[in-house]
């Protein structure tokens, strides 16, 4: 049994997004919400909330134990880009790209 939390169009790019979530893949939810609480990041931040939201989805809707779940999958796709523009001297444009993520935990008990 599995029990997932999505976080959509959150405001922080994928890129770095992913640095944080490639940390707690495959670890233990008690070991990765450790390691996200002391990550300066502020993916760790986000990541965290949602990998609480995951477990507490387990806890109420599965009846299962927060110290015998472990992290199955964690992945960030990228979401709706803001496209902004910078005018510079003579008619010169630059693109800006504010980029957004979706940001999926899954959570399953271990055998």
């Amino acid at each position: 049994m599995e029990a997932r939390a999505i976080a959509k169009g959150v405001r922080i790019p994928p890129r770095k997004a992913r640095l944080a979530i490639d940390l707690i893949r495959g670890k233990s939810v008690v070991e990765a919400d450790k390691i996200l609480n002391n990550l300066n990041r502020e993916a760790g931040r986000i990541i965290r909330k949602v990998l609480t939201s995951a477990v507490a989805n387990a806890e109420n809707n599965l009846g299962l134990k927060k110290e015998n779940l472990y992290v199955k999958e964690a992945f960030v796709n990228e979401g709706q880009t803001l496209k902004r523009v910078n005018f510079g001297s003579r008619g010169h444009v630059d693109p800006i790209k504010k980029r957004s993520s979706h940001i999926t935990v899954v959570v399953s008990e271990r055998n």
